[in-house]
């Protein structure tokens, strides 16, 4: 039986949830056939005679642009089985089902799964299965194989790594899926539970000489937190590193992380690593109580000064428009950012994004986020909120434009940041102030990092919806 994968965004990445559970069905004996709507057309023959049609949904905006193309994939084929699977998928099972027809939803550990549906589809030669018989949510131990990355585009059509003098082609892979951790906000927790899984050193190293031969000068490690097993990630670096020693990588890492391993910071800087992506998320302690996120704003400081120390480019990102976030508690991060001189380093589409509350998110349990919530929105995939301040809800909108019009002109990070000063302090019926911060004295500053700076809980872009 023919088995179509589909994927349709994951952060400018070829996609790891399309290249794994391709190598698991065709072990199985599947005819798979990958499609990245991306950076590839969607027409009537990649679904002809298709018996089993799995929809990869790895984060929000990638969910958002499945709920516009799946109507035109069934338009083409009507009878084929319709899956979703990834993080994304159990979140919005109701969804899935009741408006877009799916059949099977599959989340967490999903490659066992994915080839479970398509024995149950070959041996009863029908796609009409009812009911799922997988579990929606499995956390079983997997033996993972090496993904299969032929059949999908070259390396050359995705995000590439943005340097001082050039750039660098882009792979993508995992060490490990899951995380150990709570953070109320986080997708992964409502999926996992606290859990988290490797994948054995043998198949990375493997599926990253792949990619090298492919034309990978750089690599990403799609890892929620890359040190949930700090020895499994320090021992991979390391022989990554011997195997093939021009190659760099970034990685995404907890403050707190990074902060309790700030001995191997070290490694990570001389086994290659570009960058650390860290999820500050917002330097009010009383936020980051509610978050869960185990550090507090003193613990960015010194990690700021921890990286610097060793040569680390830290990346931060953030959820600055929260319910609890005020005018002046936005203007606060925007000073601090400058104070630390990390204006270069902060994508502005992070000084622009907005909590989102999924169904079976943990933020559902407090009280502090129901007395702001309105009713689920199944079109935007999301609660509905109000800030308890209209002009907050403004100013956010504000920011989103000023961040979508700085990159439609290719404005600078210190370009688009100073036009959020100017309306942060706007808002907060202030004249605006210089920065403050020292002006590059012949070019501007190059802070290596990826072509592509959305955010995955980031709403799509209009370009985006528009385009896929």
């Amino acid at each position: 039986m023919k088995v179509l994968l589909v994927s349709t965004y994951e952060l400018g990445h070829q996609p790891f949830g399309l290249a794994s559970p391709a190598a698991w069905l065709a072990e199985a004996g599947a005819e798979v056939n990958c499609l990245d709507l991306a950076v590839e057309p969607l027409d009537e023959e990649a679904t002809r005679g298709v018996g089993l049609i799995a929809v990869y949904l790895p984060m929000h905006t990638a969910t958002r642009l499945a709920s516009i193309v799946v109507p035109r994939i069934r338009a083409f084929n009507s009878s084929a089985h319709l899956c979703f699977y990834g993080l994304y998928a159990p979140l919005n099972e109701t969804f899935l089902r009741t408006e877009l027809g799916g059949g099977t939803v599959l989340g967490g550990e999903f490659e066992s799964g994915l080839v479970s549906l398509y024995k149950r589809l070959s041996a009863n030669g029908s796609v009409d299965l009812e009911p799922q018989s997988e579990p929606v949510i499995s956390l079983i131990k997997q033996d993972f194989r090496v993904p299969r990355r032929d059949g999908l585009p070259q390396l050359s059509r995705y995000a590439y790594v943005e340097m001082d003098r050039e750039r660098r082609t882009v792979g993508y892979t995992e060490a490990s899926r899951g995380c150990k951790h709570l953070c109320r906000h986080c997708p992964v927790v409502p999926v996992y539970g606290g859990r988290f899984f490797v994948v054995r050193r043998s198949v990375v190293i493997e599926d990253i000489r792949q990619q090298v031969v492919g034309g990978a000068e750089h690599i990403t490690f799609g890892d929620p937190d890359f040190f949930n097993g700090v020895g499994h990630a320090i021992g991979l670096v390391e022989e990554l590193h011997r195997r093939f020693p021009d190659l760099t990588y970034d990685v995404t890492i907890k403050v707190e992380h990074l902060l309790k391993h700030a001995c191997h910071l070290e490694t990570l800087a001389r086994t290659g690593c570009l960058f650390v992506t860290t999820a500050v998320e917002s330097v009010d302690d009383r936020v980051l109580a509610i978050l869960d996120k185990g550090h507090v704003r003193d613990d960015f400081i010194r990690l700021v000064g921890l990286t610097r120390a060793e040569n680390l480019t830290l990346s931060p990102t953030f959820i600055p428009f929260l319910p609890w976030t005020s005018r002046d508690g936005y203007l606060d991060l925007l000073r601090l950012l400058a104070d630390l001189e990390l204006v270069d380093y902060v994508a502005p589409v992070q000084l622009a994004i907005r909590l989102l509350v999924p169904e079976r998110s943990r933020l559902l349990d407090i009280p502090e986020i129901r007395q702001n919530l309105g009713k689920f929105d199944a079109a935007a995939l999301s609660y509905r909120w109000l800030h308890p301040d209209p002009r907050m809800d403004v100013l956010q909108g504000r920011v989103h434009r000023a961040v979508e019009a700085g990159e439609a002109v290719g404005a600078s990070r210190r370009e688009t940041f100073a036009e959020i000063w100017h309306l942060a302090h706007e808002a907060c019926d202030l004249t605006t102030p210089g920065l403050g911060i020292p002006e590059p004295s012949d070019a501007p500053v190059r802070v290596p990092c990826l072509s592509e700076p959305w955010y995955c809980c980031a709403e799509p872009t209009e370009s985006q919806l528009t385009e896929i």
